[in-house]
């Protein structure tokens, strides 16, 4: 497992993830895309994960409901997969989300996004339910894991 460095950057760091997120994700999106999309979002966090100071991967989340956090985006650079950056993002996100008093933690994943598929669930993810894009023609699995006992 890579010696992984993961920090809360504010919004002057965003043009820095939508590069990695365009390295990562079709189709492309632009800076102003992402901030339409925090509009109106509550406790948005932003987090990268850097190896010897070179950024490799993100995280984006806000909340989606009062005691739900929505992880809206992980990504990590396909040359540095498999270094455990994608487990050490997630980890990072839900002590964030616990810490700030939320009750559970949400994701979706394209069902042809296997990898992503098997870390949430090695990480103790539930499938919760299956969302299909019809502009996409694609199935979305929605996850949820539990951040504290009710």
């Amino acid at each position: 497992m890579a010696d992984a460095t993961i920090e809360a950057v504010g919004m002057d760091a965003l043009p820095q993830i939508v590069e990695m997120y365009n390295q990562i994700f079709r189709p492309t999106r632009d800076v102003e895309s992402f901030r339409r999309r925090y509009l109106g979002r509550h406790n948005v966090l932003q987090l990268i994960a850097r190896v010897d100071d070179r950024p490799l991967g993100f995280f984006i989340g806000f909340e989606q409901k009062p005691d739900v956090y929505y992880a809206w985006f992980y990504g990590v650079l396909p040359n540095t997969r498999r270094m455990g950056l994608g487990s050490q993002l997630m980890e990072a996100a839900q002590l964030w989300a616990a810490q700030h008093d939320y009750q559970s933690i949400r994701l979706e994943c394209h069902n042809q996004h296997r990898p992503m598929l098997h870390l949430a669930i090695q990480l103790g993810y539930d499938i919760v339910g299956i969302r299909w894009v019809a502009e996409r023609s694609e199935n979305l699995i929605m996850f949820e894991k539990q951040l504290s006992e009710r």
